[in-house]
């Protein structure tokens, strides 16, 4: 019995060896940087501002804790007339629309927790408001099974956006 489990995972071994020796040198990645200059980040131009909403990544802003100590992230800079700049980490949706106002599109997408086996914390799922002219925010939902508006988790800064997803 033990001879015919060390040959199954010898062979398990092999094939894992193989698919990453075929796999090597080639990308899977199709992220595009739309960075003007070295040091800068994907979607962002030199002087910190968002220039592409979309090309933005997770991290590439400042990381501050809001309400309740909701901790999130701020990316590109506030600008004249952004009314985002009432917002607050942490603030649920119904107060930021309260402030705000309706965005221009919306959708939704889970994350990477959402496949975590046994996992029922927060931040499972994502909501993403588009604002023209303004940028985006993103709220997390809630822990449990409700389908709450979330607590605005990053707020992106960007007088350029489309407002569309």
């Amino acid at each position: 019995m033990i001879s015919r489990f060390s040959a199954l995972l010898a062979g398990c071994v092999l094939l894992v060896v193989a698919g990453c020796a075929a796999s090597k040198g080639t990308s899977t990645s199709t992220s595009t940087s739309t960075a003007t200059s070295p040091g800068t980040k994907a979607g962002m131009n030199a002087a910190g501002e968002v220039v592409d909403s979309s090309a933005i990544e997770s991290g590439s802003g400042k990381t501050v804790k809001g309400i309740n100590d909701w901790e999130g992230e701020i990316t590109g800079k506030p600008f004249p007339g952004s009314k985002f700049t009432k917002l607050k980490i942490g603030m649920s949706r119904a107060e930021v629309t309260q402030l705000v106002g309706p965005p221009t599109d919306e959708g939704a997408y889970v994350t990477a927790k959402a496949f975590i086996p046994f996992y029922y914390g927060s931040d499972r799922s994502r909501i993403e408001l588009a604002y023209k002219g303004q940028g985006r925010l993103i709220f997390s939902t809630d822990a449990g099974w409700g389908a709450d508006g979330g607590h605005l988790t990053w707020i992106i800064y960007n007088k350029n956006d489309t407002g569309y997803r």
